[in-house]
């Protein structure tokens, strides 16, 4: 599949803490939509914008870290209302996001709220991880050091429109230095990024497109719900003929731990970040939660 022919949509989310998972809620999610010419430069971008009432109050440091006010939010639509349109920008499409289990997190949540499942994308790459993996010598992977490195415009940090399309650009930008061949495997092999599984191992999708284990104690249910499991489908072994072999194949096995390294494992490191609460609210960078000073 030809990657560059496909619209890739960068998107970003404000929230009004880290803990998706304690009550934290999304205040605004934007994505934008580029499509690429022949060469793999940027031809047109659609920006597209919702604020969101979460129901509950923004602290103040968010607030005036994003400049979204509780009366910016207090007549706009909770989330419920604006979901079918970010589920239709991040169905079949190649999608980018800088700290993507951050925003996977909160928009999994709220969609689970709906009683609704994420809309597994096409592809999911984050722009840390490329970032890490194209400039492993140096320290600095937030948002905005990236951009600046790259030559990439950020005028209005910590907006979700503005963030997500620097997110998108950025990832444009270092495709086409390396010259990432107009494959969608290869790209994602390029950027460490999840596609979708292969069919003829050990996953298939339900009837919602949802990846889930073809076989096995949980046959049927998702891998998000049996992370133990994806580490023993990479080493299990079956005796044949007197001899160990694989149960997998090396597809289903690449796949399964290239999945638990993108979901599975922290990046943070030392020195990269202050531990200040407060350095930590809604800066997509290294890590999801705040780290307690050592």
């Amino acid at each position: 599949m030809r990657w560059k022919h496909l619209p890739i949509v960068a998107f970003d989310t404000e929230t009004t803490g880290l803990s998706p998972f304690q009550g934290d809620k999304v205040i605004e999610f934007a994505a934008v939509v580029l499509h690429l010419d022949a060469d793999g430069n940027v031809a047109s971008q659609e920006d597209h914008s919702f604020l969101v009432n979460p129901g509950m109050e923004i602290p103040r440091k968010v607030q005036q870290l994003t400049g979204i006010s509780n009366d910016d939010v207090a007549d706009k639509p909770p989330f419920a209302e604006v979901a079918d349109q970010i589920r239709d920008l991040l169905t079949g499409a190649v999608t980018v996001a800088h700290n993507y289990p951050f925003d996977l997190a909160f928009l999994s949540e709220s969609f689970k709220d709906l009683n609704q499942h994420w809309p597994e994308p096409l592809a999911e790459i984050d722009t840390v991880d490329l970032s890490i993996r194209c400039f492993p010598d140096v320290r600095g992977h937030k948002l905005g050091d990236v951009a600046k490195r790259l030559d990439v415009s950020l005028d209005n940090a910590h907006r979700a429109t503005d963030d997500a399309a620097a997110c998108g650009r950025i990832f444009c930008e270092l495709a086409r230095r390396h010259n990432v061949a107009d494959d969608l495997q290869q790209m994602l092999d390029w950027a460490g990024g999840i596609g979708r599984p292969p069919e003829d191992g050990a996953f298939t999708t339900n009837d919602l497109g949802q990846v889930v284990f073809r076989d096995g104690p949980h046959e049927g249910k998702r891998i998000i719900e049996h992370p133990i499991h994806l580490a023993w489908i990479d080493k299990a072994r079956v005796r044949n003929n007197g001899t160990w072999a694989w149960r997998y194949g090396d597809t289903s096995r690449s796949w399964a731990r290239r999945w638990l390294n993108a979901r599975g494992a922290g990046r943070a490191s030392g020195g990269m970040k202050s531990f200040r609460q407060e350095d930590w609210v809604l800066d997509s960078c290294i890590a999801d939660p705040p780290l307690e000073q050592a």
